[in-house]
């Protein structure tokens, strides 16, 4: 019986990666129908906005959708299709493995060592888009109350954002990112934020972990300061194993955990809720490389693989895993990026390593 997904194909390399996937889970037999909805910059000219209504229609009928790359003004404009996709559907936690897979390059020692999961927080923090602007020589009622009520002063040139984080929000990310453990195996929860400088945002974030922990005792429960857990990323990544953070620091280490196994390119992401689930390739757009053949697909077709295994497909998903595995630990058949300087084979384009990940697939 056949499934419908929803696929938003998106900007710039978006296309391109969208057909690999396409051609990779046709290889595995498994009967997807895919519903295609086009969002991203290039609908702000046709329908005059990057998120038209309709893909949201369709990801609330269908459940599970499979986002490519999407571009998003900055500094102007539409705040982020990512972040209303999130908001809207209360995809509440962002997944974000980081696993290294023999054959990337990476500046770290040992990185075969790196196997983590980043939960994140999706809907509150700064990213909630609570933002104000006061112009000089007009009445600044914000900057008034701040002044009057909390003696605190501002120039009327100050823009200001509101960081939300909530006992409710901050217990579900958390109870989200323990049974994400109980359920895969894993054995360590960190909780990451700036409680000793922001005590009633972070703060509230931290006591809500440490109360949450206490449910689940089986597990190793610790708590960092995230400028501190930047460090130990760096030096340390084996010593962690689930880490759970607000928004914004989320954010910001989900790209340095990339960083450390390889890169964006490589890095897959997801985006749950109770009703609903987005997965997606988490680096950009590329429109200068956009119909080049360029660009590597490993990071949406690892975003399939936990779609896969979303959708209960666990045979299929590891199936797609060791093919796109095999292929990176090969190096005969990759893209430039994954190259390895000394590497006596010529790199190959997007549909070319696609076709490689489909032998191993059928080779399995």
């Amino acid at each position: 019986m056949s499934q419908t997904i929803t696929l938003i194909p998106g900007d710039g390399i978006g296309p391109e990666i969208a057909e690999v996937v396409k051609t990779c889970v046709a290889a595995l037999g498994i009967d997807i129908d895919w519903d295609i909805q086009h969002a991203g910059g290039a609908m702000i000219e046709k329908e005059n906005t990057p998120l038209p209504d309709r893909v949201l229609d369709s990801i609330r009928q269908n459940r599970i959708a499979l986002k490519g790359p999407v571009e998003t003004p900055v500094g102007r404009g539409f705040r982020s299709v990512n972040v209303k996709l999130r908001q809207d559907l209360d995809l509440y936690a962002c997944v974000r493995p980081c696993k290294y897979y023999e054959g990337i390059q990476s500046r770290i020692t040992n990185p075969e060592s790196i196997d983590l999961i980043i939960v994140r927080e999706n809907t509150e923090d700064l990213y909630a888009g609570i933002e104000f602007m006061d112009s000089c020589g007009e009445e600044a009622p914000f900057l008034k109350f701040l002044k009057e009520q909390k003696g605190i002063e501002l120039g009327c040139d100050t823009g200001i954002s509101i960081k939300p984080i909530s006992i409710s929000g901050s217990e579900r990310i958390v109870t989200f990112a323990f049974e994400y453990a109980k359920k895969h195996g894993r054995k360590k929860v960190t909780a990451i934020d700036k409680a000793n400088i922001m005590k009633f945002s972070d703060g509230l974030f931290m006591r809500a972990a440490e109360a949450v922990s206490q449910k689940y005792p089986a597990f190793i429960y610790e708590h960092k300061l995230v400028d501190n857990m930047c460090m130990q990323l760096v030096q340390y990544p084996e010593k962690y194993d689930v880490l759970v953070l607000p928004n914004l620091y989320g954010d910001i280490i989900s790209d340095l955990a990339a960083g450390i196994i390889g890169g964006l390119g490589v890095a897959p992401g997801a985006n749950i809720g109770n009703d609903y689930a987005v997965f997606e390739a988490t680096h950009g757009s590329a429109p200068d490389i956009a119909g080049q053949n360029k660009v590597n697909p490993t990071g949406i077709l690892l975003s399939t693989v936990l779609m896969l295994k979303y959708m209960g497909l666990s045979d299929a998903s590891g199936h797609m895993e060791q093919a796109i595995a095999a292929v990176i630990r090969e190096g005969k058949r990759v893209t430039a990026d994954l190259k390895k300087a000394d590497s006596p084979h010529p790199p190959v384009g997007t549909r070319e390593m696609g076709d490689a990940i489909v032998e191993k697939i059928n080779s399995l």
